[in-house]
């Protein structure tokens, strides 16, 4: 198999580091929480007293994204801009900067793997039960949906901000969306002391906590009700993608699939990804775990990412730089 290539950075990444902590000054952790992306998304702020009258409205900014992102790239919505997109086959159609940036990085995610990650995969994921809109438990499906497509069938013009659908096909951008309005709310963030993102599990956290420490990050077990693993770190993204999280109507698998074959794959039951970026460590992750072990570690690795596979044995399998970051 061809070397995958390294994936673009993002124009416009969100810096996550912080303030520094000056003396002994004390610190007090902020919260707000919505739902959001069909999770509970919550995010923190850390700061002092004197920061105190800008964390209101700081958090409120931070949490607006997630409701964007969800109105711009969700499937589950037929007025989204995702979905209007997929009404419009066979013309380069212009969208929004935010939608044309996501798609062009889910593309290269889909190269970069050899598409064990493909956004085209929308409309098969709906014929396996996962289409039903969480707030109104409608269902919301892509009626003449192509078979057989792939992202190929994607063609993105980053300087006029067009997408070509070459067929009518339905996107499927959770793997990146969520992990965007994580890195998005992060930039609210970053002029306090410290901050915390938690969308659903996948983490972005910067600076300190309120103890002054770094941020301590537990990994679930994907079969106990325990963690498996914990990390400390800080000004980095923690996403991890496992089969335990949503499973198929009928019983035929969990959430993730395979696009060469359209079944959820069997030879990894989690993966967890370290990165700069929320975006780049959701991807990856959900990349890993459907390429298995032998790949998915190794796409990791060129990547410039750290990160663990847990196996069905529940055997795990890391990245060389990931025990760095084990508490």
């Amino acid at each position: 198999m061809a070397n995958s290539r390294t994936l673009q950075r993002d124009p416009r990444p969100p810096s996550v580091h912080g303030h520094a902590v000056s003396g002994a000054r004390q610190l007090t952790r902020h919260s707000s929480s919505i739902v959001a992306m069909d999770t509970l998304v919550t995010v923190s702020a850390i700061a002092d007293n004197e920061q105190a009258a800008l964390v209101e409205p700081a958090l409120a900014h931070a949490l607006a994204w997630f409701e964007h992102v969800e109105a711009t790239c969700s499937r589950f919505d037929d007025s989204s801009e995702v979905f209007r997109l997929a009404e419009q086959p066979g013309i380069a159609v212009r969208v929004s900067p935010m939608l044309c940036q996501v798609v062009h990085f889910a593309i290269q995610v889909a190269k970069a793997s050899h598409g064990m990650f493909d956004p085209t995969i929308g409309a098969a994921q709906a014929e396996r039960g996962f289409d039903r809109n969480y707030r109104t438990g409608r269902q919301v499906r892509l009626a003449g949906a192509a078979a057989k497509v792939s992202y190929r069938d994607v063609a993105v013009n980053l300087r006029a901000s067009t997408i070509t659908l070459r067929r009518r096909l339905l996107l499927d951008l959770g793997a990146v969306a969520k992990g965007l309005a994580i890195d998005l709310a992060g930039r609210e963030l970053e002029q306090f002391a410290g901050f915390s993102i938690d969308a659903g599990g996948d983490i972005l956290v910067g600076g300190v906590n309120d103890e002054h420490a770094p941020w301590r990050i537990g990994i679930e077990h994907p079969r106990a009700q325990q963690l498996i693993a914990t990390l400390e770190l800080s000004n980095l993204a923690v996403c991890t993608s496992g089969d335990y999280e949503r499973h198929a109507p009928g019983g035929a698998g969990h959430h993730l699939i395979d696009p060469h074959n359209g079944t959820s794959p069997q030879s990894a039951i989690s993966c967890t990804v370290v990165a700069q970026r929320a975006m780049l460590a959701d991807a990856l992750s959900t990349a890993a775990l459907v390429a298995g072990p032998s790949f998915g570690l190794r796409l990791l690795e060129e990547q410039g990412v750290e990160g663990m596979i847990v196996l069905p044995d529940l055997s795990s399998r890391t990245t060389s730089g990931f025990g760095r970051y084990l508490a």
